[in-house]
């Protein structure tokens, strides 16, 4: 009896340290290096990671603990962050200037962060100076526990399509020409996964998933696939509603997940990304090989939109939540009810264009923010003083010439925001909030009021991290401040970031504690009035 008992207990204990096990641990050693590829035809300097351009694809499952190990062997200073990653409580590895010190040259640093309750498709590029429009971007997959079912029969396949604009000048010769008061010109081409003609196989009669994401410096593409529907499915780590397109507008920063089934004569199809509200339209194309066709691609590409603006945001609309789904969760997506929640405050940020001091900035509510030596992370860190300013950039627009400033907007921690991005340019805009989602309410022409809210989607609006606004046009967002931490929320127009339309988010609880917020890593790198100092 008493070994009967104590076999009972040994198993006890094991379910119990099985049940209390760490989420699992994923290893990674990434090489940065500069290498030569011809996207457009031209032989050019890109970025490599581990020799590839684009660099690998990062797959993992919910919750996995990432251990990443990035070795700089270009000759700047380099960082990746991790686009649409939530980093809970854990700013520190968030890969932007004012969280972190960028990596020397022939120096790394180890990243480490978890994916914690998050599924879909995101990526990651550089975040330092132009270096994004040499690559160094890639996509990264998160993908549901296998207790967690996802709502739509597993796919044959999956792929993640990287889209974007190009330009055939080198990422240091851009930095020149805005440092020097200059837009950046239109784009030489579209990519897709960096280059002009890559092909996708797949068997007749079955379904596949195409992640797409726009990787691209400055321009909304439309994606479509010649003779094919595409079943909206999941976008930044929201499952949607399963309405059918036959093209989807993704502005930059922004990813999509579709379903796509092969049911169509074996023979192959282009797939094609096309640039939205330009002038000029500029067409990457790809192929979708059917693996028992025998017949090449043919007939015109398929026609999409170009500048059809009231297109594109009556589409934008037609995204909403699945609210008989699970996410990275098995509760419904629906059971957080954000349309009854009370706001604590609203907030405007209205984007504009100025001149200072005689040269091209991008500003925000009147300031166009500049890097300090210090990351702010830091700063806050050793309550080191004269480093940032959080009075400098207010939560409504007025009147009065553009400055620049190192800025940031305080915020308590757990207040539930109401954001508006006004756009009063004819130029498209594309924000992005690190560390968070947050529920797109609302999209309108014109200037935002508070009767603008009798139009919002309370019920099924999506979550996602990167919101488009139209020009002469307003986006509205609801947020959970639920996140502690020093965050960027920036244009995620490449050009518009570098020059100063962009600040931080300090999101703040007085009290000290490892439930809100984890500590300074030991591997933290220190530079400017934080070198030297003891963590």
């Amino acid at each position: 009896m008493g070994s009967l008992v104590l076999s009972r207990l040994i198993i006890c204990l094991v379910l119990l340290s099985v049940s209390k096990a760490e989420d699992p641990y994923r290893y990674f050693t990434w090489t940065v290096t500069y290498g030569t590829a011809s996207p457009l035809g031209v032989p050019q300097q890109v970025i490599l990671i581990n020799g590839q351009f684009p660099g690998p694809r990062l797959d993992v499952v919910t919750n996995d603990n990432i251990i990443l190990n990035l070795f700089n062997q270009l000759d700047q200073p380099f960082l990746l962050t991790w686009n649409g990653i939530k980093q809970r409580k854990n700013s520190w590895q968030d890969g932007v200037l004012g969280t972190n010190c960028p990596i020397p040259p022939n120096s790394n640093y180890t990243y480490k962060f978890q994916t914690k309750d998050q599924i879909g498709g995101y990526t990651y590029f550089p975040s330092t100076l132009m270096h994004k429009a040499a690559g160094g971007f890639g996509a990264l997959n998160v993908y549901a526990r296998p207790r967690i079912p996802v709502p739509y029969s597993l796919p044959a396949g999956d792929f993640s399509l990287l889209i974007g604009d190009w330009r055939t000048s080198s990422h240091k010769g851009l930095v020149h020409y805005l440092d020097s008061g200059k837009s950046l010109t239109f784009p030489d081409g579209v990519l897709i996964n960096g280059r002009t003609q890559s092909s996708y196989s797949g068997d007749q009669g079955k379904t596949y998933l195409f992640r797409i994401s726009n990787v691209g410096l400055s321009t909304s593409l439309n994606f479509r696939i010649q003779g094919h529907k595409l079943k909206l499915v999941e976008v930044e780590g929201s499952h949607t509603v399963q309405n059918i397109y036959d093209s989807l507008d993704v502005h930059v920063g922004q990813s999509v997940s579709v379903l796509v089934t092969l049911d169509q004569a074996p023979k192959d199809y282009y797939i094609v990304a096309s640039t939205r509200f330009t002038g000029r339209v500029l067409t990457g194309t790809a192929l979708l090989h059917y693996t028992n066709s025998q017949t090449p691609v043919s007939g015109p590409l398929p026609a999409g939109p170009t500048y059809h603006i009231h297109w594109s945001m009556k589409q934008a609309r037609t995204f909403r939540w699945n609210l008989t789904s699970n996410a990275a969760r098995p509760n419904p997506q629906g059971s957080y009810h954000y349309g009854r929640i009370r706001t604590s405050r609203t907030i405007v940020l209205a984007n504009s264009a100025p001149l200072i001091n005689g040269k091209q900035r991008y500003a925000v509510n009147r300031v166009s923010y500049i890097n300090a030596d210090t990351p702010l992370k830091l700063a806050d860190y050793f309550e080191i003083p004269g480093v940032y300013s959080m009075d400098s950039i207010q939560g409504i627009p007025y009147e009065g010439p553009a400055y620049v400033a190192t800025s940031v907007m305080p915020a308590t921690h757990h207040e539930f925001v109401e954001v508006v991005f006004q756009n009063n340019e004819k130029a498209m805009q594309s924000w992005h909030l690190d560390g968070y989602d947050f529920w797109v309410v609302g999209y309108g022409f014109g200037q935002w009021t508070e009767a603008s809210r009798h139009s919002y989607n309370l019920v099924d609006a999506l979550t996602r991290h990167t919101v488009q606004v139209y020009p002469k046009s307003w986006s509205s967002i609801l947020v959970s401040l639920d996140n502690q931490g020093m965050w960027n929320l920036r244009s995620a127009i490449w050009e518009r970031q570098y020059l100063g339309q962009q600040f931080y988010l300090r999101v703040y609880n007085p009290v000290k504690s490892f439930q809100n917020e984890y500590g300074m890593p030991r591997n933290a790198l220190l530079c400017g009035k934080a070198f030297g100092r003891r963590p």
